[in-house]
């Protein structure tokens, strides 16, 4: 059975991202421009999302920009 660890609830997640659960909300259902949809599961009225998944969507999101200092 996998591990519980690596599935985050919406404000796990948006600890993770340092940002509120709303806008948490909006990259799951990909109401933010230029930034990929957010993959998820519904149970009922919670999403989950599985660590795994979060991770790669970071690394999708991530521009060629400057470094910060």
């Amino acid at each position: 059975m996998e591990n519980t660890a690596s599935i985050l609830t919406i404000k796990e997640v948006a600890a993770v991202l340092r940002c509120s659960r709303a806008h948490v909300q909006k990259a799951l259902v990909g109401k933010i421009a230029g930034i990929p949809q957010l993959a998820h599961v519904n149970m009922g009225r919670r999403k989950l999302v599985r660590k795994e998944w979060l991770e790669r969507w970071m690394e999708e999101g991530k521009t060629g920009g400057r470094t910060p200092r």
